[in-house]
C-alpha cells in the first residue's frame, strides 16, 4: 500500500475515534494500537535499515493522528469536572443549611427553657421569679424523670441546681395529686419528706420551698436539731404538705406523735452519700422501715424516693443500691470531676516553710480585691490556731465548727454573707463543706483533705451556678502523693472517685514494696559481683606456671598445670616392674592428691608437678632426684 493508501486509513481511523470518544472517551485509547518503539543498542546495528525507517514514519503519521484526539478528551473531563463540581456546590449549601436547623433543634429539647421539660404554668412563675432561664445539666435529666414518677438517684457536682432539681417536679407532683385524686393538706400528716444532714441544709432547701409556695399553692414547715420543740410541734400541729428536716428530729416527732406516716408518697434524701457515710444510716433505715411494710402490704400504697448526692463512692453505692432496689442512678458529666469555671493552685510547702505565713501570703492579696475567702481546717485545734493568728494580724474571722452552738453557727453565716465592706474570713472545718449555698470566691485549704471525696465537697463552695472562683491548696510534705494525683486528675480532665485516702495508702504500701524489692535485688547484685571478682583475683594470683622437669634418663618432659592450691607433686601410676616407695610427705598432703585428667594417658615416666607456693626450685630437684 502506498503512502496516500496509508494516509486515508489513518484519516478514517481517526473519524471513528473521535465518534466513539463523544460516546465513551476512556475506551478510545483501547481502539488504538500503538506500535512499539524500537530500541537501538549502542554497538549493534539493526538488521534491516528500511524497516526501522517505515517504522518511524508510521509512528510519525499516528502521532499526528492522536493530536485532535488528545484535545476532544482533555474538553470532555473538563465539561465533567465543571458539572461535577457546580452540583457538589449545589448539595452541601443545602446540606449545611439542614445541618445548621438541626443541631439547634438537639440543644433545644436539652436546654432552651423548663417549659421543655413538662413544668406547669404555676411552677414556671416561681422559676421566672427566680429569674433563671436556661435548667442545668441535672436539671434537664432530673426533673422529667421525677415527673414520672421513678425512683432515681440525681448525681451531680456541688452548686449545679440539685435543689430545684428535685423540688420543683415535687411540688408540680403534690398539686396533681389534689387534683386527680382530692388529696387535701391534714395535719400531722404530711405528703412529701425531705431529709437533711445538717440544720442548714434544711434551712436552706425550706427557704427554696417557701419562694416556690408563692405561686404554686402547698405548705411546708421545718423541723431540725437545734431548734425547740415546741414552735415546731404547733407547725406541724397544721395542715402541710411537706416537711423539711433532720433524720434525728423527725423521729423524735413521729415518737412523740406529732407526725405520722400515713400520707407520705414522695421521700427525698439529700446529700444521700453525707448521711449513709457519716452515721446517718441507722435513722434513715428506721424512718424507711414502716414505709416499706406498708408498700409491701396487700393494696398498700407505694412511695417514690428521690436522693440527691454530689459524691457516690462505690461503698456508699452499694449500701444505696440494697437499701433502695430498683433504683435508676442518673449522673451529669461533672460528677467526680473538677469545676470548669474554678481554678485550682496547689503550693507545696517545705518543712522549712512556714505554713501559717504561707496562708497570710495567700490571703492578703485576695482580701484586698475584695474576696469572700473560706478557710479549711481539718481538725478543731488547727481552726482555732488559725483563728487566733489572723486575728493577731488584723484580720477579722468567724468559726464554723463543731464545738460553735447551732444558734452561733448561724449568726457567723449571718455575718459571712453580708454585703459589708469588711465581710470576715470564714475558718471552718468540713462541717461547711456540704449542703451551704454560699457565695465564696476563694476558698483556701490551710490543711490538705486526706481524701479527693473532701475535697470536691471543699471546692464546691465556690465556682456555683457557673460563676467564676479559685481554689488554694496549701500542701505539705505528708499530703505530696494525694495532692500530685489530685492535680493530675483535675489536668486530665478526669474522675476523682478512685482517688481515696485507702487507695492512697495501698498505692503508698505498693510503691514502698516496689522500693524495697529494687534496693535488695541492687544489693544481691552487688554483692555478686564483688564476689565474683575477689574469685577472680585469687584464682589468677594462686594459678601456677607450667614447670618442665627431667625424667632419670635425661630427657625433658612438659609438665603438666595442676589447680590452683595444689603443692604435692603427682605422679603417674608407676609399672608393676617398678616396687612403690613408702611416702615420707604429712598425711594431710597425701590426703590432697588428686587423680589425673581421664583424657591423659599413663606413662612408665614420673611427671613431676611443683606448685611454688612456700617451695624453691632447689629443694624440689633434690625431691625429684631422691625419688
Amino acid at each position: 500500500m502506498g503512502g496516500t493508501g496509508r494516509t486515508l486509513l489513518s484519516l478514517s481511523v481517526s473519524t471513528n475515534l473521535l465518534i466513539s470518544a463523544r460516546v465513551s472517551p476512556p475506551k478510545c485509547l483501547s481502539l488504538l494500537k500503538i506500535p512499539k518503539p524500537v530500541r537501538n543498542f549502542s554497538g549493534f546495528r539493526p538488521l534491516c535499515s528500511a524497516t526501522s525507517a517505515t517504522t518511524n514514519a508510521e509512528s510519525t503519521e499516528t502521532t499526528q493522528a492522536i493530536e485532535p484526539l488528545k484535545h476532544s478528551i482533555l474538553l470532555e473531563r473538563l465539561r465533567t469536572r465543571h458539572l461535577n463540581e457546580s452540583a457538589s456546590k449545589t448539595k452541601p449549601a443545602v446540606g449545611s443549611g439542614e445541618e445548621k436547623m438541626k443541631k439547634p433543634e438537639k440543644k433545644k429539647k436539652l436546654v432552651e427553657s423548663f417549659e421543655e421539660l413538662g413544668l406547669n404554668e404555676e411552677v414556671m412563675g416561681a422559676v421566672r421569679e427566680m429569674n433563671i432561664e436556661v435548667p442545668t445539666e441535672i436539671q434537664s435529666i432530673g426533673i422529667p424523670a421525677v415527673l414520672e414518677g421513678k425512683s432515681v438517684i440525681l448525681g451531680s457536682h456541688t452548686g449545679s441546681g440539685k435543689t430545684l432539681a428535685y423540688l420543683l417536679p415535687l411540688v408540680q407532683l403534690l398539686r396533681r395529686d389534689e387534683e386527680l385524686f382530692g388529696k387535701l393538706m391534714k395535719p400531722r400528716r404530711p405528703r412529701a419528706v425531705v431529709l437533711c444532714p445538717t440544720r442548714e441544709l434544711s434551712e436552706q432547701v425550706f427557704r427554696v420551698s417557701k419562694s416556690i409556695s408563692h405561686h404554686a399553692r402547698f405548705r411546708s414547715t421545718m423541723v431540725s436539731g437545734g431548734g425547740r420543740i415546741r414552735p415546731q410541734e404547733d407547725s406541724l400541729s397544721n395542715p402541710i404538705d411537706m416537711v423539711v428536716g433532720t433524720p434525728g428530729r423527725v423521729l423524735q416527732h413521729i415518737d412523740a406523735g406529732n407526725m405520722v406516716y400515713g400520707d407520705i408518697k414522695y421521700l427525698v434524701l439529700d446529700e444521700a452519700d453525707t448521711m449513709f457515710d457519716h452515721g446517718f444510716g441507722p435513722d434513715i433505715r428506721k424512718f424507711i422501715g414502716p414505709l416499706k411494710h406498708r408498700a409491701s402490704s396487700h393494696d398498700g400504697q407505694g412511695f417514690q424516693t428521690i436522693l440527691i448526692t454530689a459524691t457516690m463512692t462505690k461503698a456508699v453505692q452499694k449500701l444505696i443500691d440494697e437499701e433502695f432496689q430498683g433504683i435508676v442512678h442518673l449522673r451529669t458529666s461533672t460528677l467526680h470531676k473538677k469545676i470548669a469555671s474554678a481554678r485550682h493552685d496547689f503550693i507545696k510547702l517545705s518543712g522549712s516553710e512556714n505554713k501559717m505565713e504561707a496562708l497570710l501570703q495567700v490571703l492578703e492579696p485576695s482580701l484586698a480585691k475584695g474576696n469572700r475567702v473560706m478557710v479549711f481546717c481539718n481538725t478543731l485545734n488547727s481552726s482555732r490556731a488559725v483563728d487566733h493568728f489572723l486575728g493577731e494580724n488584723q484580720i477579722s474571722t468567724v468559726n464554723y465548727h463543731g464545738e460553735v452552738p447551732a444558734q452561733q453557727r448561724v449568726e457567723n453565716l449571718k455575718k459571712f454573707k453580708s454585703d459589708d465592706a469588711d465581710c470576715p474570713t470564714l475558718v471552718c472545718t468540713d462541717l461547711a463543706a456540704r449542703g451551704l449555698d454560699l457565695d465564696v470566691d476563694h476558698v483556701i485549704m490551710f490543711d490538705f483533705p486526706s481524701n479527693s471525696i473532701d475535697y470536691l465537697h471543699r471546692t464546691g463552695r465556690t465556682a456555683r451556678m457557673g460563676a467564676k472562683g479559685n481554689v488554694t491548696s496549701l500542701v505539705t510534705k505528708k499530703d505530696h502523693i494525694l495532692a500530685t494525683r489530685i492535680e493530675e486528675a483535675i489536668r486530665k480532665n478526669e474522675s476523682l472517685e478512685s482517688l481515696t485516702a485507702d487507695n492512697v495508702r495501698r498505692d503508698i504500701a505498693r510503691d514502698r514494696m516496689i522500693t524495697e524489692q529494687k534496693t535488695k535485688n541492687e544489693k544481691f547484685i552487688k554483692v555478686s559481683k564483688e564476689r565474683n571478682r575477689a574469685k577472680s583475683s585469687t584464682t589468677s594470683a594462686a594459678k601456677p606456671s607450667s614447670v618442665r622437669s627431667k625424667d632419670e634418663s635425661g630427657k625433658a618432659s612438659p609438665a603438666r598445670t595442676q589447680k590452683s592450691g595444689v603443692r604435692v607433686s603427682k605422679s603417674t601410676k608407676p609399672s608393676r616392674n617398678v616396687p612403690r616407695k613408702p611416702s615420707t610427705e604429712p598425711k594431710k598432703q597425701v590426703a590432697s592428691r588428686r587423680q589425673p585428667r581421664s583424657g591423659i594417658k599413663p606413662s612408665g615416666q614420673k611427671l613431676n608437678v611443683v606448685g611454688f607456693r612456700g617451695r624453691s626450685r632447689q629443694s624440689d630437684k633434690r625431691r625429684s632426684v631422691s625419688g
